[in-house]
């Protein structure tokens, strides 16, 4: 019998050690971790800089109030200033916090230019957390399900078409922001077309929209930029990132510019645990790692890794698609495939099914050239014998 709620289903599996790209079981058994935590571990298990300012700061000062300046909060916010080109940050705990922050400066906007009931156009199938407002905001009606009633102030399209975003602005006249992620994650490595977001950059600017991009898991190099709008050459009002951005250490941020930076006052919004020392310096050692160069080679490893998947699955008929943004690739098969997750592990691969049927792989930044042809025979392996 168990202590903990019932959340996650069965786990059969116990990891208890991590390194580079990968993972050991209680025992002893090591995996490829083609997913790393779920797009976190970005530079690998026990990276030792991460480590060493974990360490660091623990043995100095884990916790201080934000009724106190916290030395690495500030830091890690103009290193993220620097790299994003907004002009304010927030700190908090995680993805879905960081775009509650983002939510609600929408909200407060709106109201401030007295637009009653404020409203968000977001996508279809996409996720922005698991808390009320970002799980009313997710385009996902299985996660919403027993959760009624949803919060209010979403308007739904379909993602990658702006055709119904402006439908959207033509039926409603409380619209205050466009909240889209870049590339869909949850909802299957869905990557729109290459000018989608300037096209919405250019709706939001013609109707003074807040355009917020949910980089969560886009974030921190993972497509081969450090923010995936930097592909597109625009700026956003609002971004939010988390996952990344700690390598395993919970911290999320909402960093804006502009008008929508100016929203948050005095007693607006807050946390108790966001922007901790111990958090930020994780942060701050993340980025001090994260260098042009090795954003670049996540960028020249995820077109290799995505051309080898295509050359070797090329007829194969039950593959729909095969698509992705730097180390961040789905590969879509025509049914559902989820016991293919199982079937990994018994080969030494931990893979990710989402969207029932698109294998999502997010492997980490530091995979050797062994372990990069480990990652491609093992789930080209998996889809031959599906």
């Amino acid at each position: 019998m168990t202590s903990l709620m019932n959340t996650y289903g069965t786990r059969t599996l116990t990891l208890t050690k991590g390194e580079g790209s990968r993972v050991w079981d209680d025992q002893g058994k090591s995996y490829l971790d083609a997913i790393s935590g779920i797009a976190v571990c970005g530079l690998g298990y026990s990276h030792p800089a991460v480590t060493a300012a974990i360490s660091q700061q623990a043995a100095t000062l884990i916790h201080c109030s934000n009724l106190y300046n916290i030395p690495q909060q500030q830091e890690l916010g103009k290193l993220l200033i620097d790299l994003s080109g907004m002009d304010k940050a927030f700190f908090s705990n995680s993805g879905a916090e960081a775009n509650e922050a983002a939510i609600k400066i929408a909200r407060k906007y709106g109201n401030e230019k007295g637009i009653k009931n404020p409203s968000v156009i977001v996508m279809s199938n996409s996720f922005h957390g698991r808390t009320l407002a970002t799980l009313s905001a997710t385009g996902n009606t299985k996660v919403q399900i027993g959760f009624e009633p949803l919060v209010e102030g979403f308007i739904r399209v379909p993602y990658n078409d702006v055709a119904a975003v402006e439908a959207a602005l033509n039926e409603h006249h409380n619209i205050v922001a466009i909240l889209v992620e870049p590339v869909q994650g949850e909802g299957g490595v869905r990557v729109p077309a290459a000018d989608y977001l300037n096209k919405l950059r250019a709706i939001a600017d013609k109707h003074q929209l807040l355009l917020m991009l949910d980089e969560i898991q886009t974030g921190n190099g993972r497509t081969g930029t450090y923010f995936a709008y930097q592909h597109n050459g625009i700026l956003p009002d609002v971004v939010t990132t988390a996952k990344g951005l700690g390598n395993g250490m919970p911290i999320g941020a909402c960093l804006a510019r502009g008008k929508a930076a100016e929203i948050f006052q005095p007693g607006n919004h807050g946390t108790t645990f966001g922007g901790n020392p111990i958090a930020c310096s994780a942060g701050i050692a993340v980025i001090q790692h994260l260098t042009p160069l090795a954003i670049q080679n996540v960028k020249i490893l995820g077109e290799k890794i995505l051309a080898e998947f295509k050359k070797a699955l090329a007829g194969n008929s039950k593959v729909v698609d095969i698509r992705g943004k730097g180390l961040m690739i789905g590969i879509e098969l025509n049914a559902p495939c989820a016991d293919l997750i199982q079937k990994g592990r018994d080969d030494g691969i931990l893979i990710n099914v989402t969207a029932m049927n698109t294998i999502r792989l997010l492997p980490t930044f530091v995979m050797t050239d062994a372990e990069v042809q480990e990652l491609i025979t093992k789930v080209v392996k998996l889809v031959n014998e599906f």
